[in-house]
């Protein structure tokens, strides 16, 4: 199998588009692509390779503004389509996190690393003036925070910025 996503890595934050990246290569040099959260869906196609086994860098843009996602966790899929059957071979999955989910008018993030005394909630009065909005960080590291009420020096915690 040579198709790999490279971007965007596991747990990433994302916005709109998504942007994937990686290399591959499909029947007729054709890859699909899907993000989606088990709900909602965004689908297309592109071209990798040139269609004879050959690898080929690919990027593309996933639109997916316009999708009323549910949940702050996405799966984003590349995949080949069997030319015997039609179906799905070769899927790669890479689940990330939604930003625009977190935050409203989400354009990025800031990266914080912890330090003794800190809290999430301390963290939220800082960035965003408001202490009850702790839940947004966490919800950002869900690989790191388990449990709110437990940060550690030394973490570098991604904190969504939004409009």
């Amino acid at each position: 199998m040579s198709n790999r996503i490279d971007q965007p890595r596991k747990l990433d934050l994302v916005g709109t588009p998504v942007l994937i990246a990686g290399v591959g290569t499909g029947h007729e040099a054709t890859l699909h692509y899907r993000v989606s959260d088990g709900h909602e869906e965004v689908t297309g196609h592109f071209n990798a390779g040139g269609g004879a086994g050959e690898v080929g860098q690919f990027q593309v843009q996933a639109n997916v503004g316009r999708t009323s996602f549910k949940t702050d966790q996405l799966l984003v899929q590349v995949f080949e389509k069997s030319p015997k059957d039609g179906s799905e071979i070769n899927v790669m999955t890479v689940p990330v996190l939604y930003g625009p989910r977190i935050v409203t008018g989400y354009h990025g993030y800031r990266e914080h690393k912890v330090v003794k005394g800190d809290t999430l909630s301390g963290l939220a009065k800082t960035y965003y003036g408001d202490v009850s909005l702790y839940k947004r960080i966490q919800r950002a590291n869900l690989d790191q925070i388990s449990d709110p009420d437990k940060i550690t020096p030394g973490q570098v915690l991604r904190v969504p910025m939004g409009s």
